[in-house]
């Protein structure tokens, strides 16, 4: 166990599985206090149980306006403070545009990127009145390169670059940084519709990585000199040719 982020209170999203479970594990073992986001409430009960008494379990459906107006003031009563968001949750879709189902899409871009904005406004006013914090978006490699099998998965992911880059340039004056980490193809419940042969064949020629890899790119991002922003982190299994 590491102390890099000892005294720090983190928020993470989507933190009953995958990407936002192992972040928050990794912030944990580095030291914060950590605030687990999801709507699945028993698992997230489960969840920080097993993790100890610096993981603290807050119900939110990113998909209601209601609910996420009511994140901050939650976290600010069970930790007092927050120095760290990572926007995480999100939702996947791929296939053609021909052949798709355009409310499956709404839903998807809701929480990739409506949910996620709103979600980052909401920290904001805490971390500018402080003058200090971070904020990390899951973003992809389709934000950076448009992934053919997947247009509307990659536009959201545009949006959330482009979100980023603008954003970091308004509130680097108040001390914060925001930062996206931008992962291949990894084993998460996104990728729950993959045939199992499909599945195997790319754990077995090294296509996917493991929400650990992401997890300690984000810790990587999060203690960096206060004069340093990682602005994108690209992360890519070797076997990935993009």
């Amino acid at each position: 166990m590491s102390s890099e982020l000892n005294g720090k209170v983190a928020a993470v999203t989507g933190a009953a599985s995958g990407i936002g479970l192992e972040c928050a594990r990794s912030m944990l073992q580095a030291g914060a206090k950590v605030v687990l986001i999801d709507r699945a409430e028993d698992k997230l009960a489960a969840l920080c149980a097993e993790l100890g008494p610096n993981a603290i379990p807050l119900v939110i459906d990113l998909t209601s306006p209601t609910s996420v107006a009511s994140m901050m003031p939650q976290i600010l009563a069970k930790a007092g403070q927050l120095d760290i968001f990572h926007a995480n949750a999100g939702a996947y879709v791929g296939g053609d545009v021909v052949n798709g189902d355009p409310d499956v899409w709404d839903r998807m871009l809701n929480l990739n990127i409506n949910a996620s904005f709103r979600a980052i406004q909401s920290v904001l006013p805490h971390m500018t009145e402080r003058q200090t914090g971070d904020i990390i978006m899951t973003s992809s490699i389709a934000g950076i390169v448009p992934v053919v099998w997947e247009p509307i998965y990659t536009a959201s992911k545009f949006a959330v670059q482009a979100f980023v880059h603008t954003v970091r340039r308004q509130i680097a004056k108040h001390g914060i940084r925001i930062g996206a980490v931008c992962p291949g193809p990894v084993v998460t419940a996104l990728l729950d519709d993959w045939p199992k042969a499909k599945m195997d064949e790319a754990l077995a020629n090294g296509s996917l990585m493991m929400p650990k890899e992401v997890a300690d790119a984000v810790l990587f991002m999060l203690t960096r000199p206060r004069n340093v922003t990682i602005r994108d982190l690209v992360i890519l299994p070797n076997s990935v040719d993009l």
